[in-house]
């Protein structure tokens, strides 16, 4: 380790190591991550590793090899110049692969009121933009890879990473954000063309803060606005499906998750538009207790 350089940073409840044999990943994360704090007592709960593969890789069309805790021995390595997206890649890997303390779902999440509203579906759906732009129109950012469910409480828990723009979402979002919270714009990635984005530092501040899980929906975009109402049994589904730890947690995973769909009232939302989604959001939210 002592070979190469390295950065921490406590996102939520975790704490991470990015080590890398370039400096220039750390660098870009160093920038966005400006406002995050440093674990307190040097420890953390994960380590990332930004390598070559081979040592000439390093050097010679240099290429990133994510490794760390956990790893994937058939991944394919990034160009350099996508060194910030391994070291984002990386801390999902080790959160999808490592962490027990909390049920993860793969969704976004915002806040108002005290309550969540926890927003999950296919990649495309529109729930990275969606919580996005919800930041922007006075909920609390939470979350935008994973929601952590509480096994005890059954409350979410922030974690507020960088908001991962692709392709269009990334020139909706520049009408709206100043220039300066937004990375560097990363072209023709495994995930299309990819920016990443700082969410609003009132949600960093209040990254410790948990909220009681209000609304879950199923948003899907470019169809005609519409809610529908959606069976106890096909939601339980599809968060399993949506869960990276779920079988690893067992029993504490199974009724952290049957609280959660008996608690929590859940809609799938079509829509074509950030207004007609946030009207149909608003007219929801508006019937919660």
């Amino acid at each position: 380790m002592s070979e190469m350089h390295q950065i921490q940073l406590k996102i939520g409840p975790a704490a991470f190591r990015i080590a890398s044999a370039w400096r220039r990943p750390l660098e870009e994360l160093e920038a966005l991550y400006r406002d995050f704090p440093s674990p307190t007592d040097n420890s953390v709960d994960f380590t990332v590793r930004l390598e070559p593969e081979k040592p000439w890789r390093r050097y010679i069309r240099p290429s990133v090899h994510i490794g760390g805790d956990f790893w994937l021995p058939d991944a394919a390595p990034l160009p350099l110049a996508q060194g910030l997206l391994a070291a984002e890649m990386g801390m999902n890997l080790q959160m999808a692969l490592g962490w027990r303390r909390h049920l993860l779902l793969h969704a976004s999440s915002v806040e108002k009121d005290g309550k969540a509203l926890i927003m999950t579906g296919l990649s495309g759906s529109g729930k990275s933009t969606l919580s996005a732009m919800l930041a922007e129109r006075g909920w609390r950012f939470m979350g935008d890879e994973f929601a952590l469910l509480s096994l005890d409480t059954g409350e979410i828990f922030p974690f507020p990473r960088l908001i991962s723009l692709k392709n269009q979402a990334i020139a909706a979002m520049q009408k709206v954000v100043s220039d300066s919270r937004f990375g560097p714009e990363m072209k023709a990635t495994p995930k299309g063309d990819i920016r990443h984005l700082v969410p609003p530092k009132a949600s960093i501040v209040r990254m410790d803060e948990p909220a009681r899980p209000a609304l879950l929906l199923f948003p899907r975009f470019g169809y005609a606005p519409e809610l529908r109402e959606m069976g106890q049994s096909e939601i339980f589904v599809r968060l399993t499906q949506a869960s990276t730890n779920y079988v690893a947690l067992g029993e504490p995973g199974f009724h952290a998750l049957t609280g959660f769909v008996d608690r929590v009232p859940a809609r799938a939302m079509d829509y074509q538009s950030i207004d007609q989604a946030e009207e149909l959001i608003e007219s929801l939210w508006s019937e919660m207790p």
